[in-house]
Parts: C-alpha cells; structure tokens; sequence
C-alpha cells in the first residue's frame, strides 16, 4: 500500500528531524515520464485542507510529500 514502509521508515525519521516536518509518503525518483505521483498525492492531501509540499530527498532519490510538524 504505501511506499514509506519497510527500510526507507527510519530514513524518513532522519529526514523528519532534519528539515522539522513530517514525512507522509515517499516516492521513488524514477517515475515514468510525465508521471507526477508526490505532486498528485501532494494535490489530493491539499485538497483535503492539508499543508503538503513536495520536497525532494537527494541521499535516497525519492520525492518526499511532507506537512509541517506538530512539534515546535
């Protein structure tokens, strides 16, 4: 179901703190071409009156959709 699971789960941990958002779902670089899944699910999240950006994480070539974290 969700690309985040498995390994990339404490990646994305790391990358939490690091940028202070929460990571919702990853998605690999490496889509077909024309091919927006982050910016869609980005879309749909916005849609629903959430704060998604699409950021992308260079170490692990995946788009990351984020929100802004609770924690201040």
């Amino acid at each position: 179901m969700s690309p985040a699971g498995g390994a990339g789960q404490g990646r994305a941990a790391d990358v939490s703190a690091a940028i202070g958002a929460k990571v919702l779902e990853r998605f690999p670089a490496g889509a077909p071409r024309g091919s927006w899944p982050a910016e869609e699910y980005a879309a749909r999240r916005r849609a629903e009156g959430e704060p998604a950006t699409v950021v992308m994480d260079l170490e692990s070539d995946a788009f990351l959709v984020v929100v802004p974290s609770d924690e201040d």
